[in-house]
């Protein structure tokens, strides 16, 4: 990673193993949320036996935990969802996709209410075996360009087609709040346009008091005039069988346009309740 490269500085890795990452049979809203990849490691921080911890950050929940400081969110990679096995439009009839997402599933479901979806669980290379015949599977295209895999996607999905999850793409580096060293070591590798991009995101899932079962996604870009453009979605009833609702929000302050964002699609799916 970007701080482990800086001259003149010695990092050791601390490895830690999951929930998230051993109980890979069972969906990740039956174990946890968002916390199952994230709370270990978060408390290993806390505790003193790591410095920082570095998170995929759409695996992180939207509110920082006490005693964490978000310290730098270095230049995202490609936020994209893709599909792998075969493209939307050359799905057959009926054809299974294999995604753990309920966002995914809203998405997809709606352009084609024939397919029929299943669990999807393990790591990138174990989902390249879990290719449903005749079907496909769905993942974050970043992952598998990070691992060199990127020859196995077969479609990468624009945001206008499958709203991106929060922070999809973007690594988040955590220290402790009090430990104004290490934050500033990592400062120096932070990027702000990822960071305002992140911020308007969380706060968008913040406001919805969302996890990784919510059928909700946000992607933030900057605009000429260096204002953030959020695109924000959630599925009406909180299903995946529900119709992606959408609304884009454009300004400067980054947790008000979340917020702001989640308010409006909240708003819009209790009307055609009514």
């Amino acid at each position: 990673m970007l701080v482990a490269a800086r001259p003149g500085l010695s990092v050791e890795l601390v490895v830690i193993e999951t929930e998230g990452d051993r109980r890979q049979d069972v969906p990740i809203a039956e174990i946890g949320g968002k916390g199952v990849f994230a709370v270990e490691i978060q408390r290993a921080v806390v505790d003193g036996r790591a410095d920082f911890a570095v998170h995929s950050a759409k695996d992180l929940a939207p509110v920082t935990a006490p005693g964490l400081a978000l310290a730098c969110f270095p230049s995202r990679r490609d936020a994209r969802d893709a599909m792998v096995g075969s493209t939307i439009a050359d799905l057959p009839d009926g054809a299974v996709v294999a995604t753990g997402s309920q966002r995914r599933r809203a998405h997809l479901a709606h352009q084609r209410p024939d397919l029929t979806f299943v669990e999807l669980r393990g790591n990138m290379a174990a989902r390249l075996g879990k290719i449903p015949d005749g079907g496909a599977i769905v993942v974050a295209a970043a992952a598998f360009i990070r691992l060199g895999l990127d020859a196995h996607l077969t479609e990468i999905l624009d945001v206008d087609v499958l709203v991106p999850q929060v922070g999809q793409g973007a690594i988040a580096v955590e220290c402790r709040a009090d430990d104004h060293r290490t934050n500033q070591l990592l400062l120096a590798v932070d990027d702000s346009l990822t960071r305002r991009c992140a911020t308007a995101e969380r706060a968008f899932l913040a406001q919805l008091d969302g996890d990784c079962d919510l059928p909700a996604g946000a992607h933030a870009t900057l605009n000429a005039d260096s204002n953030v453009v959020l695109s924000a979605m959630l599925a009406t009833g909180g299903t995946s069988t529900g119709l992606p609702e959408r609304d884009t929000e454009v300004g400067s302050d980054p947790e008000h346009l979340g917020r702001t964002a989640a308010l409006h699609l909240m708003g819009s799916i209790d009307k055609t309740r009514r």
